[in-house]
């Protein structure tokens, strides 16, 4: 496909049907004012909202302008698109020659809007027609009842809400920055795992545990993260070392704990990781002018893969749209920057504790090649790449990551 020349050919009116069709900009566009416009080479669209009324035409304009080639188009509006082609946010860090100028603020305002009116495009250029649906990702199932049994533990002076989906041998999940402990509860529900007890506890002010800074003044560092996740391993009473898994931020403490604590884990599983992540710090939740409740959701949902199922996705974004103010910046700090094992990490010893990284297609905050480089300089750490999941395996597609962590955990 070369990119949006699919337009000039009665494309754009039925895109424009397509968007006035939709009950998911029906709900949203209400009060939305903002012009954006995309261009290629000899190609120009303008997406204009105002009060509620969404325009597209072709030609320049718009306050905030997403450029790149053709070749570039052309994989975002394929089906299925590739990695790094499957979001407007993941073009912009890692696809060459793509460039935003303009408004930023407008960008982080109507993040949510504009990638649905993206989505439709999708949808249209690929033979979609009448009413469009919900979600352009796989249908899936709905959420299983969960089965947790769920108590506060104290940990020093913190108070952390834990909790246990089955019996058998222990497994300990470190939840994703800005989130909480339910993202483990469809992994918890996957048959394949009957004989594990799925272990999962929220950070400070996260889900059900009680905050330790007041609104907007979270900030997580190593220490402290390394202290709450050995404290709540202690305190919860395992009669077993558990199996410790993480991913994106907690998967960069599981590099740590491996450093610090091998002893007490029967083997680490670092998802989403690597030695060290910039470029992800955000200001944005935190503007007076931009909705966190929205924005922050849509920041992380173009790290899932577009293969994740629609419920998973949507669980997903609820959760970081409930996070409180300051959680999910206060929890990046560390992902981003206060988190550095560049030049330590050959001191961890794999002989005592088997260490698996794993590593989402569609993750372009920490790569593939990125975790595949970190555990070529850990002696016996394995690498495993996991196709078409995103930066949240255990949440985003539990059926494919829980077979694909079975694996893993048989090797030692």
């Amino acid at each position: 496909m070369q990119g949006w020349e699919w337009l000039r050919a009665g494309g754009l009116a039925r895109w424009q049907a397509a968007c006035a069709a939709d009950a998911v900009l029906a709900r949203h566009l209400p009060g939305a004012r903002a012009r954006f416009g995309l261009a290629q080479p000899g190609l120009s669209v303008r997406i204009d909202m105002e009060d509620g009324v969404l325009t597209l035409a072709l030609g320049e304009g718009g306050a905030t302008i997403f450029a790149a080639a053709a070749a570039s188009w052309g994989p975002f509006l394929a089906p299925l698109p590739p990695r790094h082609h499957h979001n407007l946010f993941a073009m912009r860090m890692r696809v060459p020659g793509f460039t935003v100028a303009g408004d930023e603020l407008a960008w982080m305002q109507h993040a949510h809007l504009l990638r649905r009116v993206l989505e439709l495009a999708r949808w249209v250029a690929n033979g979609g027609a009448g009413m469009p649906p919900e979600s352009l990702r796989p249908a899936g199932s709905a959420a299983p009842l969960p089965t947790a049994r769920g108590r506060y533990v104290q940990v020093g002076d913190v108070v952390l809400y834990g909790e246990q989906h089955g019996e058998g041998s222990p497994i300990l999940g470190l939840h994703t920055a800005g989130a909480d402990g339910r993202q483990f509860h469809r992994l918890a529900a996957e048959p394949a795992l009957a004989g594990h007890a799925i272990v999962a506890f929220d950070m400070p002010g996260h889900g059900r545990s009680p905050p330790l800074a007041a609104p907007g003044a979270w900030a997580l560092d190593t220490e402290l993260y390394a202290r709450l996740v050995l404290g709540f391993r202690e305190a919860w009473g395992f009669t077993e070392n558990p199996v410790l898994l993480g991913a994106s931020m907690s998967g960069e403490i599981c590099l740590e704990i491996a450093l610090r604590a091998p002893g007490r884990f029967s083997h680490i599983v670092a998802c989403e990781a690597c030695e060290h992540i910039p470029g992800r710090r955000t200001p944005w939740p935190l503007h007076p002018a931009v909705n966190a409740m929205l924005f922050t959701p849509e920041w992380v949902e173009g790290l899932m893969a577009p293969q994740s199922p629609a419920p998973c996705a949507a669980e997903i974004w609820w959760h970081y749209s409930q996070g409180g103010y300051g959680t999910f910046p206060g929890d990046i700090l560390f992902y981003s920057g206060g988190w550095d094992a560049r030049g330590r990490l050959g001191g961890i010893d794999t002989a005592r504790c088997p260490l698996t990284l794993m590593t989402g297609e569609y993750d372009y905050s920490c790569t593939q090649e990125a975790s595949a480089a970190t555990a070529a300089q850990i002696v016996g750490a394995r690498f495993v790449p996991m196709p078409g999941i995103g930066h949240f395996p255990f949440a985003e597609n539990p059926g494919v990551f829980a077979p694909l962590l079975l694996e893993a955990l048989s090797r030692r």
